[in-house]
């Protein structure tokens, strides 16, 4: 007997699948999976793996994490903090030092509020000691956030807060 959670998810694919208007065949042969066991999914009939729905959302053009939800691999909130990892990974206006930077202040302030912070998500990211190690490389050698130099508006603390200033 099938799950509430396969269904919501099979009925969702299907729901997405016609927004994209693609047949189930179209589907199944651009995520690389039959055409029948696509169409138990979207039944209800089968919980796909996680690669299925990653190979499924790629077809569609979705974000494999919501279907993770809808199925019932991930809860709301991971998704959510994922996505707000993707984004910032996937900004292309700023460098691969500051998106460390960034993750290593929303960890900070996911922590501070009592949530628990998800391991290293993305290559370019690699945890809060690497980028706390570049941010002080980067301090000692007078570069700022931006790497252009130093930073106009003084050092900061430990909390990342320029509350308290320092005096001149």
């Amino acid at each position: 007997m099938a799950s509430l959670n396969v269904g919501n998810l099979g009925e969702y694919l299907r729901e997405q699948r016609r927004t994209a208007q693609l047949s189930l065949r179209q589907l199944a042969d651009a995520a690389g999976v039959s055409n029948p066991y696509l169409s138990q999914i979207e039944r209800g009939l089968r919980k796909p793996s996680a690669e299925v729905l990653q190979q499924v959302a790629k077809a569609l053009r979705i974000s494999a994490e919501t279907l993770y939800v809808r199925a019932g691999i991930l809860d709301e909130r991971e998704r959510e903090e994922l996505e707000t990892r993707a984004v910032i990974l996937a900004d292309p206006s700023i460098n691969e030092r500051q998106k460390s930077v960034l993750l290593q202040i929303y960890d900070s302030f996911r922590r501070e509020n009592g949530f628990d912070v998800a391991p290293d998500t993305g290559a370019e990211f690699h945890g809060a000691a690497d980028a706390k190690s570049r941010i002080d490389a980067d301090a000692e050698s007078g570069t700022g956030a931006d790497g252009a130099g130093p930073d106009a508006r003084g050092p900061r603390t430990a909390g990342g807060s320029d509350a308290d200033p320092p005096a001149n």
